[in-house]
Order: C-alpha cells, then structure tokens, then sequence
C-alpha cells in the first residue's frame, strides 16, 4: 500500500500525475464534485443563516467509499484538484467527506502538469484556502436561489418547464438587445467616392475622398467638377510605425481566437485545451491573467533566439486588468516551449499550435512599418483624395502569428508604388457609390465572451457553460437569417463622361451568429419587467465584484447573500402574485369571417395563432405555427392560412390524403396511417406530389427487409444510428454491417446476439412476485416490478439479494393509495 494518496478531478490528470511521481505515491480521481447542493430541493437555509446542504449523490457514494478507505491507509493524503475556486472548493469537499485529518492532510496546486510542477508543489504544500472556498460557495448558493425561485415563476407565468439563471439570463439579454437594435435600425444612406489613378511609372493603385457626400446631387456635383480635371500628387509623407504584438492567452482571448481561426465554439476550445492540459502540454487554461513566469520568459526567448535571431527577441511583461486574476498565476502558454508542434489529435494539435504561435509572438519584437500617405489635388475644385499605403520593414513578431479582428469592414492598407510631390496622375475612373450605415452585428460566441467579459459579467470558468446552457434551454440558437435585396445607385465619371448605374446588394444576411427565440424573447422581456436588479448588468458585475471579496477574504460570504435576498425574495413572491402571463401576443389584424381579432402568442403547447377573445362566450380557435414560422416573423396572411388546416389534397390509390397538424407537429393522414413532414417543413406547402412522395418513402421505410420466426423485420435510422425492429425489439446496427445491404445471416445474427443480451441480462426472475433483476448501464443494476425501477449502485452485492429484500424495496417505492374516510354526519 502506498503510503501518499494524491486526489486529483480527472483520471486522465490522474494517468498523467502518476508518471512524476513514485512507488510511494498513489493517484486516484474523485471524477469533479464528490458533494454538491440536492437536486430535487433548495438546499440552502433561506430561513437562517443561507447555509447550503451538501450531499453525496447516488453516483458518487462508491468513489467516496475507495477514497475514505485508502485516505485511512494512508500516512498523507495530497489533495491536488485546481488551483482556482473551483478546485479549492473540490479539495475542501473531500476533507469534508472523508473526513480528513489537519495532520496528515496538505493541499497543492500547480499550473502546469509536468514532473518539474508537481515535485515543487509537493516541495510546497499549503493548507485550504477557505477565501477561495467561500467564494465559490457564494456564486453556488446565488445561483441557486436565483435558479430554484425564478423558474417557477416562468412556469407559472410564461410556460411549463422554463429556467432562469443569473448570468445566463443576462446573456440572453445581452443578445436579444442586439436582435432588436438590428431590426430597429434606420440605415442612413452617404456616397462614397473611390478613384483609380496611374502615376507617371504606369503603376496603378486607389484613392478615396475622406468624407462622404450626403446627398446624390451633391456627388453629381462634385463628378461633373472632375469632367477633364487634371490630378497630381499634392503632398506625400512617409513615416515610421510599428505594430506590437498581444498579451498571451487568457481563456476569454483563447476562446475568442480559436473561434476566429479555427471555427471553434467556446465549448469545443475548453474541451480541447482541457485535454492538452490532462496531458501536460499546456498551463491552466481558466485564467484570467495574462503573467508569464520568470522561468517561461527566460525559455522562449532562448527558443526566440535560436530559431529567428536576438534581433527578434523583446521581452516583455503584460498587464492583467481583471479584479479577480491573482487566484490564477499565469497566461495559457505550452509547458515545454520547445516542443513547436504536437502530434495528439487534429484538433488538440491546432490549438496547441495556436497557444505556442500566441505565446511565443507575445515576446518578440515590434513589427517595424512604413506608412505613406498621399495626398491628390485636381485643378477643377478643393478636394482631395488620400491613398494609403504600409510597408513592412522588419517583421518582427508577424513572422509568427497576427491577432485576428472581429471587424468585417476593415479595410487592410496595401503598398503604393513610388511617387513624388508634384507627379502628374491620369485618372482611370471615379465612383461615387450609395452606401448605408450598418447595423450593430449579431453576436458569435467568441465576441459574446468578450462582451461578457467587457462587462465584468461571469469569469473564465464560466463563458463555456453560459453559451451552452442558453442554447440548450432553447432561448437562442444559431439562426439564419435570409436577409434583403436592396438596391443602389453609383455613378461613375469615365473617359469625360459620367454615367449611372443601379446594382443590388443582399442585406442583413446572416449564418450561425447567436439569435434570440421567440421563448428567448418571451422570458427575457418577462424578467426585464419584472426583476430589473437581477437582469441589470452593472448589478451582476457587481455580484461579481463581491465574490472577488470574498476570495480576498474582505467581504463575508453569507452577507453578500443575504444582501442580495432580502430584496430578491419579495419580488419573487410579488411578481408570482401579481404579475400578467407573458405570451409574447400580437395582434395581426380582424378575422373577417367572425370580426373577432387575430393573435399570434405563446400557448401551452408552443406557439400559435388565436382568433377571438378567451373571454367571449364562443372558444377562440386555435391553430399551431409550422415550420420555420416565428411570433415575431408572421403575417397575417400566413396566420390565417393556418386554419385552412386540416386539408384534402386528393385521393391516391382510390383513398383521400389529408394534411392536417397536431401536437407533435404536421402530418399526412391516408388509409388510416399517418405520416410525419420532415422537421421544419410547413405542412401549407404540401401538394398532392409531395404528399405521394412522403406516403411512398414510408412505405419503403416501413416494408420488410426479412422476415425471422415468421415475424417481419424492418429497418430506419433514429436517434442513436441504424437500427433493425423485429417483434417489438429495436436493436442497433454496429458499423461492422453494411447496413445497406444487411444479408439474412446478418439479421438472424443481430436478433441472436440481442436475444442472448437480453437473456444474460435477467440476473434474477421470480416470476411468482413478479419482480426481476436486471443489468443496468454504468455496472449497476435495475430491480424491476411493472413500471416500477429501482436502481442499484455496481457495489451491491447482486447474487445474494433475496427474494424478500427485493419485494420490501418494490413495497417502499409503491405509491400509498389515497383512502377517503367516511364520516358520519350528526343528527
């Protein structure tokens, strides 16, 4: 038995720490959180002192187990989760839980997983950081609260099965703010004036007047001004600039690179960079400082100098401007500077060698550059056109790696050709073309964290989850949109002569920015209304400023909450009171069958269009939006369309086909089967073709591809891949069939093989009580009886359960049924 047990999160971390370290070290996991707030209730003393309940959950309770047993075996025991709040809070639970001794318990960190990192941080072990703990107990209870009473504020006032969270919430309305600031735009049209010149070399290069006109006359006027004006070069200055290159990684400025160079979501970056971390190719990757350490300068500028030259080298230290960055040491920077490339995985190799591009850059020299700026004059009227150019002398650090910019519209300088004061220049042509302002962009994921961030709103550890979690909620998605034709004017002055074109242009075309939902907008305006303080972004940086407090040990946990609930929970309990139901309701117009008004709101059931009052004596009619149909995108056309639902479309085969909707969505109704569109298909659009197209595919879908033991056997694609249905069983198809072409000898061979899964699976079968026991997933086992499933954990010792245990546990899971006591009235 080893006589130091070492606690990290991950087994792969695990896997990596145990190559470092000896004989007399062994590493185990405690796989994140072994204790966390109950999921089924509050779990915090909103009556007293706001202190949580932490539990151990089912799946958790036999790694508890393995470590409180090897923890008593040991002589020390390491806790070595991350150096952050989080980590600290993980170390804390496992003191807690396995109930550690001051003693013979050391907690360590270290930024970097490399045998260098881990020996000096055993070297230098400290105690709990209970600053740090506290911190992260602070964000978790918040949340909490804000989470477990808004939510059913929503179900009760919005929809069922709606959730609420602090900073989530905020985002949402971070992008529906933007959603609406695009579609309240008022573009505002300018003509700009482009030209063409030659200089006396015949080189070729463009120009531009500075200002816009505001008008088309006023561009008319200035043109015809030009009609055989003679151009020369009026003045031009060349002078030195530099460039300087950016700070290291922080995991808000990684997240936004790998998105802009390698397509990356924010979810997919720290996934990945967590992995290169486990391995212990890179620093910790949630940070918010952009500190390199001595040691890691004094290595990348040898690497600098061997491979480019001292000319390249400029070391230099950054500023880290978050509050909260001290908790985490260092910028995200490979481990081994050396190592240029990695061979992992594709996409772990192209972040790493982003990481060592950044990291490396950040301590190399200033690009050197020579700018020129042109200045040409005509003879006919005052203005001048500018040209700039930039050349670069020395590459310095763009010999490596170029931050890139979120700003479409920028326009990158180019070179000039060499000129003089005074140079004569033929015009080749002027143009002075419509343009419009623009509205702000949609946000991406990448610059929705640097929003975030901008804002003092959420921290590294919780960009990724933020994004997520809206997107999984279903408050915003990454939308398209089609955009519109627009027409524009440009007027050209070529050869003495001015002409006018019209040209068209698409706008507001958009593919995979983040866009509010119709419920994303709903729940949003909800909140906005009704809790102003918790949806206020200065409020949540805020909060945020008091957990650093809090990790500072300046401001008290428990107070920072209780601060925060005495005014939250009275909202809560005012706004379920008192507050409208939200519906997101619009009036389209009159039905003029009935007179009655027309809506489009939020139902129980999703979204749909109304026809009438639900106070007249008459039930309004009801019908579903389909397809692509949004409430803040139909029309009054389209709604009324909606109740043309069901329809006959024809007859096929002697027998009518009818579209028709219903609550999981449109369909086609024929000989007594029904039919479903295809996602998103809107069932109006529906002909007679396309109906025999679908009727036809389900058939081929639905025939027989084989029959076993005289039963038919079918096959179809679902959620989880291929699969194969033979006598109510749906069994997978695994990629060493063809599924193409599935041969009678393979069909037998997947229900033989699923028959005796199902067989082996059976553990115990009393048939006389009607309860048996079966292998479950993850190693654990299901006792079942009818709909009745309890499940086991993989610790249990299954072979001696007994008949009798397994009817006393069915008995405790059974429903008491509900008996009405007779009384007897007095006479």
């Amino acid at each position: 038995m080893a006589k130091n047990l070492v606690i990290v999160e991950s087994p792969a971390k695990a896997k990596t720490i145990e190559k470092f370290l000896g004989k007399d070290f062994q590493v185990e996991s405690s796989f994140g959180h072994i204790a966390d707030l109950p999921s089924k209730e509050l779990g915090v003393d909103v009556e007293g002192d706001f202190k949580p309940k932490y539990i151990v959950s089912s799946d958790k309770k036999a790694i508890v187990k393995k470590l409180k047993d090897l923890a008593k075996k040991a002589e020390t025991v390491w806790l070595a989760s991350d150096e952050d709040r989080e980590g600290e809070a993980i170390a804390w639970h496992l003191a807690e839980q396995l109930k550690l001794k001051d003693t013979n318990t050391k907690r360590i960190v270290f930024n970097s997983i490399t045998k260098d990192a881990i020996l000096k941080a055993i070297e230098n072990p400290r105690t709990i950081n209970y600053d740090l703990v506290d911190a992260q107990q602070a964000r978790r209870v918040l949340d909490r609260i804000v989470g477990y009473e808004l939510s059913p504020v929503l179900w009760r006032k919005v929809k069922a099965g709606l959730s609420a969270g602090r900073v989530q919430s905020v985002a949402v309305r971070l992008i529906v703010e933007r959603e609406r600031a695009i579609e309240n735009f008022i573009p505002v049209a300018s003509y700009r004036v482009d030209a063409e010149f030659v200089n006396e070399d015949g080189k070729k290069f463009k120009a531009k007047l500075a200002k816009n006109f505001d008008t088309k006359e006023e561009a008319e006027k200035f043109l015809s001004s030009c009609l055989n004006a003679g151009f020369k070069v009026a003045d031009l200055q060349t002078k030195p600039a530099k460039k300087s290159p950016a700070a290291p990684f922080t995991t808000s400025t990684l997240q936004q690179e790998a998105s802009r160079k390698l397509g990356f979501p924010v979810a997919k970056t720290m996934m990945v960079a967590q992995r290169l971390y486990e391995a212990g190719l890179i620093t910790y990757m949630r940070t918010d400082s952009v500190n390199l350490s001595r040691e890691a300068m004094s290595n990348i500028k040898e690497e600098i100098t061997n491979n480019f030259g001292t000319e390249y080298s400029k070391s230099r230290k950054f500023a880290t401007k978050s509050k909260g960055a001290q908790e985490a040491h260092e910028a995200i920077r490979p481990t081994n500077i050396a190592t240029q490339e990695v061979s992992v995985e594709y996409d772990q190799d192209r972040l790493y060698s982003l990481i060592w591009k950044r990291t490396i850059a950040s301590q190399m020299s200033d690009a050197q550059l020579e700018r020129t700026n042109v200045k040409i004059s005509n003879d006919k009227n005052k203005k001048q056109f500018t040209a700039n150019g930039e050349v670069i002398t020395f590459d310095g650090f763009l010999k490596v790696y170029l931050e890139g910019n979120d700003n479409e519209d920028e326009e990158q300088d180019g070179m000039l050709p060499q000129m003089k004061v005074n140079e004569v220049l033929e015009n080749e042509y002027i143009t002075a073309t419509e343009r419009y302002t623009r509205p702000p962009s949609r946000f991406t994921e990448a610059s929705l964290v640097k929003q975030l961030e901008e804002l003092g709103i959420g921290r590294p550890s919780t960009y990724a989850p933020t994004i997520s979690t809206v997107q999984r909620r279903g408050y915003v998605e990454k939308g398209t949109a089609e955009g519109n034709e627009r027409n524009y004017a440009q007027l050209i002055l070529k050869g003495n002569s001015i002409s006018e074109e019209e040209l068209t242009e698409k706008v507001g075309a958009d593919k995979g920015k983040l866009m509010p939902t119709d419920i994303g907008n709903i729940v949003n305006d909800f909140l906005v209304e009704n809790f102003t303080k918790v949806l206020d972004y200065g409020f949540t940086a805020k909060v945020e400023s008091d957990f650093d407090d809090v990790a500072e040990g300046k401001e008290n946990w428990k107070s920072v909450i209780k601060d925060f609930y005495k005014d939250f929970h009275p909202t809560v309990e005012d706004v379920a009171e008192n507050a409208d139901r939200a519906s997101g309701q619009r009036l389209l117009g009159i039905d003029p069958e009935s007179g009655k008004n027309v809506y489009v709101r939020l139902g129980r059931f999703g979204a749909m269009v109304q026809i009438g009052e639900a106070t007249d004596e008459e039930k309004p009619k009801f019908a579903s939006l389909q397809g692509d149909q949004t409430l803040s995108g139909l029309t009054y056309e389209e709604a009324m369309d909606l109740f043309k639902l069901p329809k006959t479309v024809g007859d096929y085969e002697g027998k009518e086909v009818v579209v028709a909707s219903g609550r999981f969505g449109p369909y086609i109704k024929f000989d007594e089967k029904y039919v479903s569109l295809d996602k998103g298909e809107n069932p109006m659009s529906v002909d007679m073709g396309r109906a025999i197209e679908l009727i036809e595919a389900k058939r081929k879908a639905d025939a027989p591809i084989g029959y076993y033991e005289e039963l038919p056997i079918q096959k179809g694609v679902g959620r989880f891949g291929p699969f194969i249905k033979w006598n109510s069983i749906f069994i997978n198809v695994n990629k060493k069939y063809d599924f193409d072409n599935l041969s009678q000898a393979d069909l037998e061979e997947l229900i033989e093989d699923k028959k005796k899964k199902e067989r082996e699976k059976v553990l115990h079968n009393w048939e006389d009580v009607g309860i048996r026991v079966e292998k479950a997933r993850w190693g654990r086992f299901n006792v079942i009886k009818g709909k009745i499933k309890i499940e086991l954990p993989k610790t249990t010792e299954i072979e001696k359960l007994t008949k009798e245990e397994a009817e006393k546990m069915i008995e405790a899971k059974t429903p008491k049924k509900k008996t009405t006591r007779k009384t007897t009235k007095k006479k």
